[in-house]
Parts: C-alpha cells; sequence; structure tokens
C-alpha cells in the first residue's frame, strides 16, 4: 500500500513532508503516527491506514511534494 502526501483540507495542493516518525522496517498498528506532514497554515501527524511494515521511500525531509505523491508503503 502506497503512503502518500495527504490533502489535510480543501485548498490544499503541496505539502511539506517533515520526516518519518518511526523507522524504516518497522512494524506498525492502524492509526500510529507514520511522518509529519507541514503547509503554511498547519503541521500534522499522519496516521498509518491499516498495520503493516513501513517501508521509506525518496521523500526527503523538508522538500515540498504535491498532494499524492508517494512517500513510502506499508507492506501488509
Amino acid at each position: 500500500m502506497e503512503i502518500k502526501m495527504p490533502k489535510l483540507d480543501v485548498t490544499m495542493t503541496e505539502g511539506t513532508f517533515l520526516g518519518w516518525l518511526v523507522p524504516d522496517g518497522t512494524t506498525v498498528e492502524e492509526g500510529e503516527d507514520l511522518y509529519t506532514v507541514g503547509t503554511d497554515k498547519v503541521s500534522a501527524d499522519v496516521p498509518a491506514p491499516t498495520a503493516g511494515v513501513l517501508r521509506y521511500g525518496s521523500a526527503a525531509e523538508d522538500e515540498t511534494y504535491a498532494v499524492g505523491t508517494t512517500l513510502g508503503t506499508l507492506e501488509v
């Protein structure tokens, strides 16, 4: 399952990836916070949509990505 840049509000078109909250290869539970995203209005921790093993993608900290860009994956 792909982990993507979320759309935090109706006007959001991009966000800044602020970093992972758990190490690569960690087994996570549904609802566990995986990473932090920032916009000009807010920063938010984004939870896992399902349980699985987190695998980092090519997302770099403090880089801006369009909504829907794949940041990593969850192996379920």
